[in-house]
């Protein structure tokens, strides 16, 4: 597994992907008990039920909408047969998907809901977007510090040597990465003037553990510097993950 170098875009009015991914469309509930009204679901029938229903025509039932035989449940939408779907439908029932769409509920009931989501488990209008669309306003963003690819990059992997190398000249805050990505810690931008200073100093010192220490650790160090530089002009935090 490896670390990667992220900023927190959304601490900043000028991130252009702040709006959309404050925008919550829906959000997933392990539950929807109480706002079933409001909830997405899907009109299932199990396959013992619709054979009653469709009795001695049930083969040609399977047949003509490419269902097989053995099927834990069957959904309405999947049944290409309009006539065979009006005839199943009395006898369907409601599946929820735990999905809740945002955009009918009371503000109050809105809160209940939002009260019981998971940060994990909403969707957004960024997350709408086509990979197209989300590389293209990636690449107008001013925070976007990894040359316009984003504001995600390349650490190294867990065992790089460079966090012991840090430690050794007294670079705090390039010592402790494995520890900031194993606890989730967010730094702030007087964080990243100070990791500006240790950049500086990893770089007068990396020659001295070798050219190959140069080679590694010389591109890491430059992502380091833009995810400072960014942080400290937007006035975001940073953090490992």
């Amino acid at each position: 597994m490896g670390i990667s170098i992220a900023i927190s875009e959304l601490d900043s009015v000028d991130s252009l992907c702040k709006a959309k991914k404050t925008s919550i469309l829906k959000v997933h509930l392990d539950s929807v008990t109480g706002f079933e009204q409001y909830a997405e679901f899907d009109m299932v029938i199990a396959p013992e039920d619709a054979r009653k229903v469709m009795g001695a025509d049930w083969e040609s039932f399977l047949k003509r909408n490419r269902f097989e035989d053995g099927m834990e449940r069957i959904y309405l939408e999947k049944v290409k047969n309009e006539q065979d779907r009006q005839k199943l439908l009395p006898s369907a029932k409601k599946l929820y998907n735990g999905w809740i769409s945002l955009t009918n509920p009371p503000n109050g009931v809105k809160q209940d809901i939002m009260a019981k989501a998971d940060k994990d488990n909403r969707l957004t209008d960024w997350d709408m977007l086509s990979f197209e669309e989300l590389n293209e306003t990636c690449g107008r963003c001013p925070l976007s510090w990894d040359n316009k690819r984003g504001c995600i990059g390349t650490f190294g992997p867990e065992n790089s040597l460079l966090p012991s190398i840090a430690e050794k000249n007294g670079c705090k805050t390039i010592a402790n990465v494995p520890r900031y990505a194993k606890d989730g810690t967010r730094l702030s931008p007087d964080d990243a003037k100070r990791l500006l200073d240790e950049i500086r100093i990893l770089r007068e010192k990396l020659p001295f553990e070798g050219k190959a220490m140069v080679r590694r650790y010389g591109g890491v160090l430059d992502r380091l510097e833009a995810v400072a530089n960014t942080c400290i002009k937007f006035g975001t935090r940073f953090y490992f993950v």
